[in-house]
């Protein structure tokens, strides 16, 4: 077994990106908070499925170049090899949770 509390989790940017719960050793999850501005960064995975709950805010999600509006509730299921952001282009904060199965660390692959 293996507990955790996420008030004892941090944020990558002190108050906002990604915060991981659980990493490995079959999958990772946790939540990002995006304020104002900032975004994930156009990314994809060679192996990992990536798994998107939008707990809050009205942010831009972006996959292969189509844009989706955002509202709290919806859920992304990515499969490998699609091309994904998340754009905050609002005014008020976003709240996401993940899940990237299986756990590869080194999967991401930046795109420009």
């Amino acid at each position: 077994m293996e507990t955790v509390n996420e008030f004892e989790c941090e944020f990558r940017f002190g108050d906002h990106g990604p915060k991981y719960f659980l990493r490995g050793p079959r999958f990772e999850w946790g939540v990002i908070v995006f304020q104002p501005g900032q975004e994930l960064g156009a990314h994809k995975h060679a192996e990992v499925e990536e798994t998107f709950y939008f707990e809050s805010g009205t942010p831009l999600m972006v996959v292969n170049g189509q844009e989706h509006r955002i509202t709290a509730g919806d859920v992304f299921r990515l499969e490998p090899g699609e091309a994904h952001n998340i754009v905050n282009d609002t005014a008020g904060d976003t709240r996401i949770i993940f899940i990237k199965c299986p756990y590869v660390p080194g999967d991401k692959i930046e795109i420009k």
